[in-house]
């Protein structure tokens, strides 16, 4: 399960808090074309707590757009991002519209943030640059001259090696010749005591000293320097879910968790669970191809379940399905991804099989953007997840976590027991984009599982 209109997705790329666009703001041109430009706040840009980078950006737009919730215009798009400037990703957490400059039109949290990769030579690139770059002033410069102490501190340190080790050798040199007149003249001619002025310290082999190229792993360490080259989780390769865990350190759950899913469902108890109460109705939605699924996000729809009520945030697709039953595997499935106001996370997993066309799914189908990371927001168009849902509505249910990282546990896990159908022309469709974005079984570790008899 992962977790993820055109000017929003633009917006997207802006760039956490969104605040009302007032003449405060420090906002600084990063792109002009006819019809938009896109500015960020560079008053705005600091740390978190967890050492990313958050700012504020905005689209402006030279013709205003409808707003299909509130059915009026507006201009102006403001957004907040949370850069993360190590691994070249962002994600967004507010966005505000605004009818024209300081005319709030309404506001919306983004419920679950997406980590979205930064795509070379693309806007999001040059945004990134200038949200991460070190910002001017007596701090920097203060940085910047410790920094420059501490390299020459070292260079002397280093040099002072290289003289004790030369000296060491010219001993050795003497005790090893017939006569130490014979040898000083070699050894002063090969063994200069100081390096130019212009030329860089070379520490001397030794058997201790480090290998000349960067060893192959997850984190690839730069000679000289604690920067690391990180790898994006994938399903495949070096970023493929074995090796999720040591991606990151937020990440390190993945492999050692004990409530991880998905799990192969057998041996549950037969009891009378008490019915999941669906509110689903027809809603305007949005597509996004998001680089590991395609993912449908969408507003009104709920499911109410032990006296809580979870608010269907986005539905998604894994091929084949994560989950099995009883050893079995299927074609697909839908996770449909819902979040309490509390912050817990509850997933109703749809199986499929091939068989007839799902309707609902090849409206879908049919809005797939062109690009990966771009959203498709049809016009005048809505669909109603219900038509995800079969008749039947029993169900197992377990305690897990998120199928893609960050691997997050305490997710309650909804598994509806009668599979629906789509076409085998739909599967090849979403086949021919992901061939396999299903993760591993994890072992279950004894957790309960639940069965409606």
């Amino acid at each position: 399960m992962s977790m993820h209109r055109p000017a929003h997705k633009l917006l997207a790329t802006c760039l956490v808090i969104v605040m009302p666009a007032t003449a405060s703001a420090g906002w600084q041109v990063i792109s002009a074309e006819p019809g938009k430009r896109v500015e960020i706040d560079r008053t705005s840009i600091r740390k978190d707590e967890n050492g990313k980078t958050v700012a504020q950006g905005r689209i402006i737009l030279e013709k205003p757009i409808v707003d299909p919730k509130t059915s009026m215009s507006y201009r102006i798009v403001q957004a907040v991002n949370r850069y993360d400037c190590a691994s070249r990703s962002y994600s967004t957490l507010k966005r505000s519209y605004f009818k024209d400059e300081g005319e709030l039109l309404r506001e919306e949290e983004i419920k679950l943030q997406i980590e979205v990769p930064v795509r070379s030579g693309m806007l999001d690139d040059k945004l990134l640059r200038e949200v991460c770059r070190p910002k001017p002033g007596p701090e920097a410069a203060a940085a910047a001259s410790r920094t420059a102490d501490k390299v020459n501190e070292a260079a002397g340190e280093l040099r002072k090696a290289n003289e004790a080790l030369i000296q060491r050798d010219v001993k050795r040199a003497n005790l090893a010749a017939p006569g130490s007149e014979k040898v000083e003249p070699a050894v002063a001619a090969a063994a200069p005591t100081k390096p130019a002025a212009h030329q860089p310290v070379r520490s001397p082999p030794s058997a201790a000293a480090p290998p000349p190229h960067p060893v192959r792993g997850h984190a690839v360490h730069n000679a000289g320097s604690s920067e690391h080259v990180a790898i994006h989780w994938a399903y495949d390769g070096e970023g493929g879910p074995e090796n999720w865990g040591t991606l990151k350190p937020e990440y390190a759950i993945c492999g050692i968790g004990k409530r991880q899913s998905p799990i192969d469902i057998r041996d549950g108890f037969r009891v009378d669970l008490e019915p999941i109460q669906f509110f689903y109705r027809p809603s305007q939605f949005r597509v996004i191809d998001n680089g590991h699924t395609i993912q449908v996000e969408l507003d009104g729809s709920s499911i109410r379940l032990l006296g809580k009520t979870y608010d269907l945030i986005q539905f998604h697709f894994h091929r084949p399905s994560e989950e099995r039953v009883n050893g079995k595997s299927f074609d697909m499935v839908t996770h449909l991804v819902h979040k309490s106001d509390d912050g817990k996370l509850a997933v109703v997993a749809v199986l499929l099989e091939k068989g007839s066309e799902n309707p609902l799914i090849q409206t879908v189908w049919n809005n797939l953007p062109l690009e990966k990371n771009e959203y498709v927001t049809p016009p005048d168009l809505a669909i109603d997840p219900s038509r995800l849902l079969p008749d039947e509505r029993g169900y197992y249910t377990y305690m897990g976590s998120l199928t893609t990282p960050p691997c997050s546990e305490g997710v309650l896990w909804l598994v509806l027991k009668q599979p629906q159908q789509l076409s085998s022309e739909q599967v090849g469709i979403f086949a021919r984009l992901y061939r396999h974005n299903a993760r591993p079984l994890q072992p279950t570790f004894g957790r309960m599982i639940k069965e409606s008899r």
